[in-house]
């Protein structure tokens, strides 16, 4: 059982946010569902990730660093993941944070890639293996 059952962003236009972000959970192996005002994306027994308008128009972009939404990480399963999904982001319009690269601050393991949507909605690929690996 997934620890968080589902997440849900708010957009400014749902369908619109979809472009940019179906690409890259379709590649992380989420299957789309649409609906009059919400887009949402889940693999099997995986959390859900939902798309819902702003109830207020014109209330964005989010600015990071301001209380609420930090970012979201997608964990991967190697350094070539974070690397193609990193290309992925990039083409469906996401903005570049930060290129693919190694953190030590965080351990001597991990590499991470950080971009962010027209909404100011920032994601995380990252790989961390154990450090038996």
């Amino acid at each position: 059982m997934p620890l968080f059952d589902h997440i849900g962003i708010t957009v400014e236009d749902p369908h619109r946010a979809a472009a940019q972000f179906d690409p890259v959970l379709t590649a992380l192996g989420m299957r789309r569902y649409d609906s009059a005002d919400s887009v949402a994306w889940l693999a099997p027994g995986e959390t859900e990730v939902i798309l819902y308008p702003a109830r207020q128009e014109k209330t964005g972009p989010h600015r990071h660093g301001h209380v609420g939404w930090q970012h979201l990480a997608f964990s991967t399963e190697s350094r070539d993941d974070v690397d193609r999904l990193h290309r992925v982001a990039v083409a469906a319009g996401w903005t570049v944070v930060r290129e693919p690269k190694p953190y030590p601050r965080f351990s001597d393991r991990y590499y991470a890639a950080f971009v962010e949507d027209e909404n100011g909605i920032r994601i995380e690929f990252m790989h961390n293996p154990p450090a038996h690996e």
